[in-house]
C-alpha cells in the first residue's frame, strides 16, 4: 500500500540537493496554483510536489517516490478531464517548467518537453510554415494528449500525433531514461502511442512536422431550429469531404462573438466549426454548398494563421470551472441519432455545455489498427458531452443531465471510447478503448515496465487484474 503521509525532512533536503528544480510543500508559496489542474472539480492535495527542470529532476524523484513508497502523479498540461495529474498524500511530478521546443526545419522535426502546450508547440514550428498535428485548444498539454491519440484540425490530412511521434524519451518505474522508437524498444513505442501514461513519464517527444501555413478556416452558425436539417445536411456532406478538411459540429449557447448580432448571444444555436488545409480558392469551392445552405445567424470565414486557428476555442475551455464528460464513437450520425440528440441538447442544465460531435476518418483511418495501440480508427465520427458550470451546488443536475443523455446515446455507439474523453468516474471503461488484441498487449507491456503499476494515476492497465 502505498502511504499516504508525511515524509521525514532529511530526505527531503537530500532529495532538494539532487534537483535542478524545486520542491514544494503544503503551505508554501505557489503549491495551490501547482496542483490547480484545469478541472475545479479535482481538488486534491499532494505531500509534495517536484517542480523538475530536466529529465534527471524526474528520474530523481520516481527514485524517491519508489524509496519513500508514495502514490505518484504526473502534471504535464493539467488539462486532463479525469484530473490525473495530481494525487492526494503522495507525489506530484510536476513537468510544467520542461517547455523547451527545438525546431529542425531541414528535417521537419521538432523536440518538445514534457511540460508543453500546444501553442507553444505552434508558436515555434509556425515559424517555419510547419506543425504538428494536435488538439483543439492551444493550452492543452501535449504529453497527455499525444499518448492518449492525439486529434485535432489538421488530422484527417496527416493523422494523429502519434503517427507522427518518431521518439519517445522515458523515464520508467525502476528509474531508468530509455529511448523509444521504432528501432529502439519498438513494443513499447507500439505502446506508448495510445497507451497512455501507463509505461513512464516522457520527458522529450520527437515529432514529423507536417506543412501547414495559413488554412481556410471559420465558423458559420445556425439557429437551433435547424439542428435536425443542418446534422443531416452535414451527415451527407462529410461523406465525400475530401483529406484536407474538418468539420465539427458544436451544440451550445452563442457566446458573444463580434460577427453574431447581439441578440443572438446567449442563443441556442449550432455552430459549424471548419478547417481545410490549402489554399483559400480550393478551401472556398469545397465548402461553398454549406456556406449556401440555410439562413445562418452570422459567419466568420477566411484564411487563418494555423497558430491563431489552434487558439479559436481557448476562450470556451479556460481553466477553474467544473466539468464532466461523457463520450462514446458512433457508427454513423443517423437520423435516429439526431432525433436523440435534439431534445437533449435543448435543455442544457448550464449556458456553458458543449455537445461536440467531430469529424474523423481520412488519413486516421488508413493507419493500420495494429500500428499502433490507438484503436477505433474506423469511426467517421464521436460525440462528446461537454458539461460545464461554475457551482459546486449544480453538481448533481449537471452529473444526471450528462449520464442520462450518454444512456439514451449507446445505441448509437460503437461500443468504443477516446480514452483521453474517460473522465474519474469512467475508469472502468479504459478496456473500451482497445480492441481485445491490442489490450492484451498493452497489459503485457505494463508487466514488463511497471509491474507493481507505479504509474497508475491514467486510464490504468492494471497487470495485477490479468495475471
Amino acid at each position: 500500500m502505498k502511504k499516504e503521509a508525511p515524509i521525514d525532512n532529511t530526505s527531503l533536503q537530500y532529495l532538494q540537493t539532487r534537483l535542478r528544480g524545486n520542491m514544494l510543500l503544503p503551505g508554501d508559496s505557489g503549491f495551490d496554483a501547482a496542483r490547480s489542474i484545469w478541472n475545479s472539480m479535482i481538488l486534491r492535495e499532494p505531500a509534495l510536489i517536484v517542480r523538475c527542470k530536466t529529465t534527471h529532476d524526474v528520474i530523481n524523484a520516481v527514485n524517491f517516490a519508489q524509496d519513500q513508497n508514495l502514490v505518484v502523479s504526473v502534471k504535464g498540461g493539467g488539462h486532463n478531464i479525469a484530473g490525473n495529474a495530481v494525487c492526494n498524500g503522495g507525489l506530484m511530478i510536476d513537468l510544467s517548467e520542461m517547455q523547451a521546443v527545438e525546431v529542425d526545419p531541414e528535417k521537419k522535426t521538432v523536440r518538445v518537453e514534457g511540460g508543453c502546450l500546444l501553442g507553444m508547440v505552434d508558436e515555434a514550428t509556425q515559424q517555419h510554415g510547419l506543425a504538428v498535428p494536435a488538439g483543439v485548444v492551444s493550452t492543452t498539454g501535449v504529453a497527455g494528449l499525444t499518448l492518449g491519440g492525439g486529434f485535432g484540425w489538421i488530422s484527417r490530412k496527416y493523422g494523429l500525433s502519434i503517427d507522427n511521434l518518431l521518439e519517445a524519451e522515458v523515464v520508467t518505474a525502476d528509474g531508468n531514461c530509455i529511448t523509444a522508437s521504432k528501432k529502439e524498444n519498438p513494443n513499447l513505442f507500439w505502446g506508448l502511442r495510445g497507451g497512455g501514461g501507463n509505461f513512464g513519464i516522457v520527458t522529450r517527444f520527437t515529432f514529423r512536422l507536417q506543412p501547414v501555413g495559413q488554412v481556410y478556416s471559420g465558423l458559420i452558425v445556425h439557429p437551433f431550429s435547424a439542428a435536425r436539417e443542418l446534422l443531416q445536411f452535414h451527415r451527407d456532406f462529410i461523406a465525400q469531404a475530401p483529406d484536407e478538411l474538418t468539420l465539427w459540429v458544436i451544440i451550445r449557447h452563442a457566446p458573444p462573438l463580434p460577427f453574431l448580432p447581439e441578440a443572438v448571444h446567449g442563443q441556442l444555436v449550432v455552430v459549424v466549426a471548419f478547417c481545410y488545409v490549402g489554399d483559400e480558392a480550393a478551401g472556398a469551392q469545397v465548402m461553398a454548398p454549406y456556406r449556401a445552405w440555410g439562413s445562418p445567424l452570422g459567419e466568420h470565414v477566411g484564411m487563418n494563421p494555423f497558430a491563431d486557428w489552434q487558439k479559436s476555442f481557448d476562450g470556451l475551455s479556460t481553466s477553474g470551472a467544473r466539468n464532466y464528460w461523457k463520450s462514446h464513437y458512433l457508427h454513423e450520425i443517423s437520423d435516429a441519432f439526431i432525433d436523440t440528440v435534439i431534445p437533449y441538447a435543448a435543455d442544457f442544465p448550464s449556458p456553458d455545455c458543449e455537445v461536440l460531435i467531430p469529424q474523423l476518418g481520412g488519413a486516421i483511418s488508413r493507419v493500420p489498427e495494429d500500428e499502433t495501440a490507438f484503436t477505433n480508427r474506423q469511426a467517421p465520427t464521436l460525440i462528446n458531452l461537454h458539461t460545464r458550470w461554475e457551482k459546486a451546488a449544480d453538481d448533481e443536475k449537471n452529473i444526471r443531465w450528462a449520464r442520462e443523455f450518454f444512456e439514451a446515446l449507446k445505441p448509437f455507439s460503437t461500443g468504443g471510447v477516446y480514452v483521453n474523453f474517460i473522465g474519474e468516474e469512467d475508469e472502468t471503461r479504459v478496456h473500451d478503448a482497445y480492441s481485445a488484441a491490442t489490450w492484451k498487449k498493452l497489459v503485457s507491456l505494463k508487466v514488463k515496465y511497471d509491474p507493481q503499476n507505479f504509474f497508475h494515476m491514467n486510464q490504468n492497465i492494471r497487470p495485477s487484474q490479468y495475471h
